[in-house]
């Protein structure tokens, strides 16, 4: 009878032990996520706040960047068309404008252009070729300013309308019938070379002016997007 209850004892002690180490290898109860709690789900969806902080940062950068991209022009091949336009015009300035008298003449006003009795569309029409067809137009080339080639091509819109008038006009007899000198080949150089380099303008900046809408449209995209994306993050989703 003593060997038997010294056995049980053992059994008994045997099973406290294994129990015992059942319980210290079970994981804690609060290492487990509870059936309901779904606080670790859309982790991937949330935004880390040091990269959007980061992002914020250097958003005044990147706006200002596109822009001053925005704001410029890229002529292209139409560089070279534009450039040997401007030199035309400055050619017709050397030639005769109309009889004795020379586009520089016309432009200073001076007895040579008295003499052939210039009139007023033809002095408009060659300040508005040496400032808009010449002076504008080089600026916009060298800096590639969309603001200064809108400037160039209204202004050799204008200068290709006085042209043509001035041309007309050499052809028209003025006070008592006076028939003065026809228009010279500088005058009809000049017409027609601020009518090509209006042309190349209008193609230039129409074109930037549709990639400016394009890229408009994108950012009010884009702004709409990141307004979006921070509704959820604070209310949540739908």
């Amino acid at each position: 009878m003593r060997d038997m209850s010294g056995t049980g004892d053992d059994d008994r002690r045997d099973e406290d032990r294994a129990a015992e180490d059942a319980r210290d290898a079970t994981p804690p109860a609060h290492d487990a996520p509870a059936p309901g709690d779904r606080s670790g789900e859309g982790n991937e969806d949330q935004v880390n706040p040091a990269e959007t902080e980061q992002f914020e940062e250097f958003r005044e950068d990147l706006d200002a960047v596109e822009r001053r991209i925005a704001g410029e022009i890229d002529p292209g091949v139409r560089a070279m068309v534009v450039a040997g336009a401007v030199f035309l015009l400055l050619l017709s300035l050397v030639l005769p404008h109309t009889g004795g008298a020379r586009g520089f003449d016309v432009l200073l006003g001076s007895q040579a252009a008295a003499a052939e009795h210039v009139g007023l569309p033809s002095r408009i029409f060659v300040w508005f070729v040496l400032i808009f067809g010449i002076g504008f137009s080089l600026l916009a080339l060298m800096t590639r300013r969309w603001v200064l080639a809108w400037i160039a091509v209204a202004g050799s819109a204008i200068a290709s309308a006085f042209g043509v008038f001035s041309i007309w006009h050499r052809q028209t007899p003025g006070l008592n019938n006076y028939v003065g000198s026809g228009p010279g080949i500088g005058l009809v150089l000049g017409t027609l070379a601020i009518m090509v380099l209006t042309f190349h303008w209008v193609k230039v900046v129409w074109s930037r002016t549709a990639l400016q809408l394009a890229a408009e449209e994108q950012r009010r995209l884009a702004a709409a997007r990141e307004e979006e994306r921070q509704r959820r993050d604070r209310f949540g989703k739908d």
